[in-house]
Formats: C-alpha cells, sequence, structure tokens
C-alpha cells in the first residue's frame, strides 16, 4: 500500500454559469485533488460506509482512497496485473468490491489487510465486467458492457450468474437498484432502458421514443422513476416504469453535451456534460423543470461517474485529469 498526502490543488465557488429560472440560489464549491500515480485514470468514485472516499486507478491498477478529513490517499495494488479496475462499491463491512474489467473478473478488496479475492466470470464471453452495485438483499449485480450481458454474484457462496441482453450489441453499461431491489441498466448501444427480475433473471425492455437515444448512466430517486444521461443526443431523461412514461430535457450545453455520469440528492439530479469544455456538474430540479450549470476548473477530462454522500455533497472522478473531486452544494 502507497500512502501519499495531496493537498487542495483547485478551489472555486461560483454562481451557474447556465442559469434557466432558478427557482432558489444554490452556491456550489469545487474542491479538486490530484491522485498519487500519474496516469491512474481514475474511474469511478465511491464513498464508503467509514466515509472514506475511494476510486478505481484503472491505468495503474490500483484502488485508491482518501481521507477527506486529512487529506491522504492510500493505494491498494491489485492481484492480477492490469486487471483495469473499473467500477466499485462498498458492503456492509466495507470491503471494497470492484469490476476487472480488462481481465474477466470481480474482485474484492479488504482495506484492513489489502487481500484481494477475485470471482471469475464463468463465460468466456463475459470479458469486461463494467459497474456493480449492491442490492438490498446483499447480492452483487454488475453489467458486462461487450459481453452483453448482466450478471450477480452471492457473496456468501460466490456463486456467478449471467444472463445475456435480449437485444444483441446493446452494451449493458450503468446499473442501478430501486427500492423494491429491482435493478435497472442502460443498453448503451440501443434505445433501451431494461429491468432484471432478481429471482428469475428474466429482463424485461423499456424502448426509449428516440430511436437515436443513447442511455448511458442511470440515477434512481426514492420514488422509484429512472432517469438516464442521454449520451448521444445531450438529453436528460426520465422513465416511469410504471406507466413507461418517458419524458426529455435538452441539457443547458447543447446537442454535443454527452451527459454522462448522473446522480441525485432527494429527488434533485445532478450530471455531468462531458462534451463541454470545462465539463460541468449540472442540477435539475424536477419540481420546477430548471437547470443550473457550473465547470469544473480543471477541465474535468470526462466525469464517467458520480456519487451523492450521505451529506449531500457530491463525488466525482475527473478521468482525464487524473483526480477526484467534491462538490459542495449549500442554498441560501
Amino acid at each position: 500500500m502507497r500512502q501519499t498526502r495531496f493537498l487542495v490543488i483547485l478551489l472555486v465557488v461560483a454562481a451557474a454559469t447556465v442559469v434557466v429560472g432558478l427557482a432558489e440560489e444554490v452556491t456550489v464549491t469545487i474542491k479538486e485533488w490530484t491522485v498519487p500515480t500519474a496516469g491512474s485514470r481514475p474511474h469511478d468514485p465511491l464513498v464508503a460506509p467509514d466515509g472514506s472516499v475511494w476510486y478505481t486507478g484503472q491505468h495503474a491498477n490500483v484502488l485508491g482512497r482518501f481521507d477527506p478529513q486529512t487529506g491522504q490517499f492510500k493505494e491498494f495494488p491489485l492481484k492480477t496485473p492490469q486487471s483495469g479496475p473499473h467500477g466499485l462499491v462498498a458492503d456492509k463491512d466495507g470491503d471494497i468490491w470492484y469490476t476487472g474489467n480488462f481481465e474477466a473478473h470481480v474482485g474484492r478488496l479488504n482495506p484492513k489487510t489489502g487481500e484481494v479475492t477475485e470471482y471469475p466470470m464463468p463465460d468466456p464471453k463475459a470479458g469486461d465486467p463494467h459497474t456493480p452495485i449492491f442490492d438490498q438483499k446483499g447480492t452483487l449485480w454488475f453489467t458486462v458492457q461487450r459481453g452483453n450481458m448482466v450478471g450477480k454474484i452471492d457473496p456468501k457462496t460466490g456463486e456467478v450468474t449471467l444472463v445475456e441482453s435480449p437485444t444483441a450489441n446493446s452494451r449493458p453499461y450503468g446499473i442501478v437498484v430501486n427500492s423494491q431491489g429491482i435493478p435497472f441498466f442502460c443498453e448503451f448501444r440501443s434505445n433501451k432502458i431494461a429491468s432484471i427480475d432478481p429471482e428469475t433473471m428474466a429482463i424485461r425492455e423499456y424502448v426509449l421514443p428516440n430511436p437515436d437515444t443513447r442511455p448511458r448512466r442511470l440515477a434512481v430517486t426514492p420514488d422509484d422513476i429512472i432517469w438516464y444521461t442521454d449520451y448521444a443526443r445531450g438529453y436528460l431523461g426520465r422513465l416511469d416504469p410504471k406507466t413507461g412514461k418517458v419524458s426529455e430535457w435538452p441539457s443547458p450545453g447543447g446537442s454535443g453535451s454527452r451527459p454522462y455520469g448522473i446522480t441525485h440528492v432527494g429527488n434533485v439530479i445532478w450530471y455531468s456534460e462531458s462534451g463541454v469544455k470545462p465539463n460541468t456538474v449540472v442540477r435539475f430540479d424536477p419540481g420546477t423543470k430548471e437547470f443550473g450549470s457550473w465547470p469544473i476548473p480543471s477541465g474535468g477530462g470526462v466525469v464517467r461517474h458520480m456519487v451523492a454522500a450521505p451529506d449531500g455533497n457530491l463525488w466525482l472522478a475527473t478521468s482525464g485529469v487524473n483526480g477526484i473531486a467534491k462538490v459542495e452544494i449549500a442554498s441560501k
């Protein structure tokens, strides 16, 4: 394990640069840190149960831990060389699970010991596990992008179960679990979002109205509404799985804004536009249908994923600038 202390490299306090009738004043402060290993390409962030912030160093073959209180980093080398850690999630015991995107496995890191346990894919076609998430029963779900699959792991037994997406080459990508324990995932190479029955693994697809839509990441709000970033068309979308109704809004950055990482704080949606320079952090209020947008000081370098912390602030992985970022949100 490598330990390094880094200082905040950038700080901005800004009013929204793109505001469409924002109903309340929102102050956003963005703080950024460079991770220890150059060229790591931090891919996904995670806020662990103990408040630490984690990221996958995809090109450095490490998982990184950042202590927001001390500013200290630790990096944990992984077992298999060049495993390409992609997504990550913590279990209730604080172990960190990640997808070995380059080497066909899901891994589990014990941060106390540094020990890594790997769960290989049982099907050679499942070569690139992508994004993991736990359901309420402790089952780990994950997408397999180029393998065109969704899988689950029983952590008690280590059993891996895979099922193919009904649409060929649909590239399952982002995945969330709703309040009923039902996983929903994007079919990034199609205009579809799908759910999967946690018991039977049967998949139901929801066709989005525009054939050019390409949903990349998802968020699910407390009312079980599914929100998606339409990477291809520059839209934010809303799917009500109960009725099948879809609503869409053009992103403030326009048709080439490439909305990507997305999360929510309560019912308010936050996401990043990766196709504008600098990348932005965007707020959308579903009640007022109003947007606010803030630039990321370093440029962002493509924010592929973002998560909300229990305190209502956001954490991002800024891949192209080798960093992580905290978005502090305050209402006046």
